[in-house]
């Protein structure tokens, strides 16, 4: 069981640090998704990995006749049926198709920027950790949590907030940014100055001279 002051970690590091791909594709799905650092990502690889550990050990068990594999299948489809990460007809080969981004894009930040209740993924960060949001009536503050499919209308802001206000600036940037289909318009956004160091100052001086 382990001391509770010290519990086991919920994410394994990558076997090789240092390779150049792997870090390339992680800091894309990092700043995609808005995730604060690469242990967040790590953490939704394990949950991905735990059901694909059980997918394969029921492929398994299902050929060789277990008794309870039957049961184990069920349950495991029914969860993922419950996150909306597969369908109700879902086999276990579509199971080990599952990939990150699934995962990722049934946290609670994501689903909170879907449901246009934040300008950014990171500003849907900020609004939960701050106390802005409820599912189900209750206040939640982990921008991690899995949504259940049948949870997500459920999220709005809190009754107290003043973003809940139709008129507060920010939503009206918010709904001035969503097409009449509900979704929001990609504006591409122009990338951000590299800050002047002081070596940039001491070359262009050198080169006037």
């Amino acid at each position: 069981m382990g001391d509770p002051k010290f519990p086991h970690k919920t994410y394994s590091t990558p076997r090789h640090p240092w390779e150049k791909d792997r870090i390339d594709s992680e800091r894309i799905i990092v700043e995609k998704y808005g995730l604060k650092n690469k242990r967040e990502l790590w953490k939704g690889q394990s949950f991905l990995d735990n059901f694909r550990s059980q997918a394969r050990d029921l492929q398994a068990k299902l050929r060789n006749n277990d008794p309870n594999a039957q049961k184990q299948y069920d349950a495991l489809i029914a969860r993922l049926n419950r996150y909306k990460l597969l369908g109700g007809n879902a086999t276990l080969d579509d199971v080990l198709s599952l990939d990150i981004e699934a995962i990722l894009s049934r946290r609670l930040q994501t689903i909170v920027y879907r449901r246009n209740l934040a300008r950014t993924l990171k500003q849907a960060r900020q609004l939960i950790t701050h106390g802005h949001v409820t599912m189900n009536g209750r206040r939640v503050t982990i921008p991690s949590i899995m949504v259940e499919g049948t949870l997500e209308d459920s999220i709005e802001y809190v009754e107290n907030s003043p973003f809940k206000d139709d008129l507060h600036p920010m939503r009206q940037v918010i709904m001035s940014n969503v097409l009449p289909n509900g979704e929001r318009e990609q504006k591409e956004e122009a990338p951000p100055e590299r800050p002047r160091g002081r070596n940039d100052r001491q070359g262009r001086r050198g080169r006037g001279r």
